[in-house]
């Protein structure tokens, strides 16, 4: 007989001074796999748990508690305790925090008031709060203090503390072709347009194939100027690639276009995704490869 195995519930509660960072650490949790919730009132918490118990599966949960929950402080350690004795719960408390100084000048330059300053000055709903949240600062298992750290910082922190390395790609490449009849993607980082080779469209054997079938990619690819085309593009990207991981970037997307997006930029973007895929994770894509197909089929 198989023995069932307790699924595990991976809480990450999410707290701390007002200004702090609070909104991209949620934000860095969501882009990890955790299934995030901002603003949640404590006294919601185990009612929330215990639906996410009826799932099947292994859960990752992050959520942000913090001052704007008006019952905060009469909730919160009751809420907490609870939490404590459920053995199927792996749960810790990420407290993010910041100089006086610094929370200020924050304040100051998004024009935000503090939820606890009132009428007051903000220097004094900081003071209050730092008070209030010690007995939580104490009970955290994880303590970031971001004065000095940009979010990108942040982000890598929390990716360091909380990610699973073996699960988690920290960066990856999507590769895509397209046509620029139909417009240049709006997510595109970086746009190379092939439109300049000599196009399969104008040979009637290669015309109804794509980029993906040899036929067209060996045409496409045994001109010389497709040939020096390409050994400058990869010559290109490839030792640009670390800048945009060091930076935090987490996807980055490569489009090349031709006029359909059904021959020539297939062909690139096909080529360029299995070298790039050698050293870093890719995906490969073809926005316009089998638009022309569909049009003809409606008419």
């Amino acid at each position: 007989m198989t023995k069932m195995t307790k699924k595990q519930l991976h809480l990450v509660i999410v707290t701390g001074m007002s200004g702090a960072g609070k909104t991209v650490a949620i934000q860095s949790f969501e882009d990890l796999g955790y299934f995030t919730i901002d603003n949640m009132p404590p006294a919601l918490l185990p009612k929330f748990l215990q639906l996410v118990e009826t799932k099947d599966d292994d859960h990752k949960l992050a959520l942000v508690v913090d001052m704007r929950s008006r019952s905060f402080f009469s909730e919160i350690q009751a809420v907490l305790d609870e939490l404590e004795n459920q053995d199927d719960l792996d749960f810790k408390i990420l407290f993010l925090d910041a100089a006086d100084k610094e929370l200020v000048a924050r304040y100051k330059e998004t024009r935000r008031s503090h939820p606890l300053a009132a009428d007051g000055r903000i220097l004094d709903g900081i003071k209050l709060e730092r008070e209030l949240l010690a007995p939580l600062k104490n009970m955290s298992q994880n303590v970031v203090d971001t004065t000095e750290l940009t979010p990108r910082e942040l982000r890598k922190t929390i990716a360091e503390q909380f990610s699973d390395q073996e699960q988690v790609q920290s960066f990856r490449i999507e590769v895509m072709s397209f046509g620029f009849k139909y417009g240049i993607p709006i997510d595109a980082d970086l746009v190379f347009d092939v439109r300049f080779l000599p196009n399969p469209y104008y040979l009637p054997e290669l015309r109804n194939q794509t980029g993906e079938d040899q036929d067209v990619y060996d045409y496409i690819m045994k001109h010389e100027e497709s040939e020096d085309f390409y050994r400058h593009l990869l010559a290109l990207i490839e030792p640009i690639l670390p800048g945009y991981k060091k930076e935090g970037k987490s996807v980055l997307t490569i489009a090349v276009g031709c006029t359909g997006g059904q021959h020539r930029s297939v062909a690139f973007a096909k080529r360029l995704a299995n070298d790039l895929s050698k050293n870093w994770p890719v995906n490969e894509s073809h926005r316009d490869k089998d638009r022309r197909k569909e049009t003809v089929n409606r008419s």
